[in-house]
């Protein structure tokens, strides 16, 4: 999935304005203006339309988390990921919503996909270990559509 995608979806979802996510962005210590947010909210073929990078996804996902779950003491971390994938924006996801294993698979089953706790538990390994499996698109897609179902209605 691109990730102008994923920002779009998280932003039907939970309803938020422009001046909700410029916030979410805020609470990382990186904040980006309204005007870039929405670049990245822009139909692909309109003439302001900007590609949202993975770092400036990865961003956006811990102050997802930041803001659902509060601000740890201390200073903001920098993010780490100047790439990631769907295992990452599902384990952040994950996070930020405080959910556990149990909660992700209804969320799945939500949008008519099932899975097993293993296959799901695959997906948060280290890409090193042998039982890693990759997130395809599909999964990722359905979860969306499982919280969209379960936040929208």
């Amino acid at each position: 999935m691109q990730n102008n995608d994923i920002l779009k979806k998280l932003r039907y979802i939970f309803n938020w304005k422009d001046s909700e996510v410029v916030q979410i962005f805020s609470l990382t210590d990186r904040p980006f203006s309204k005007d870039q947010v929405i670049k990245w909210l822009s139909k692909d073929d309109q003439i302001n339309f900007e590609e949202m990078t993975d770092k400036q996804l990865a961003i956006f996902l811990n102050g997802l988390i930041v803001h659902k779950r509060g601000k740890k003491e201390g200073a903001t971390p920098p993010p780490i990921e100047t790439s990631i994938n769907n295992n990452v924006i599902l384990r952040k996801l994950k996070i930020a919503l405080n959910f556990k294993n149990e909660d992700v698979l209804a969320v799945l089953k939500k949008a008519d996909l099932s899975i097993s706790p293993h296959e799901l538990s695959a997906f948060f390994r280290h890409p090193k270990q042998n039982q890693y499996r990759i997130c395809k698109d599909q999964i990722l897609r359905n979860f969306l559509m499982g919280l969209q179902l379960k936040y929208r209605g």
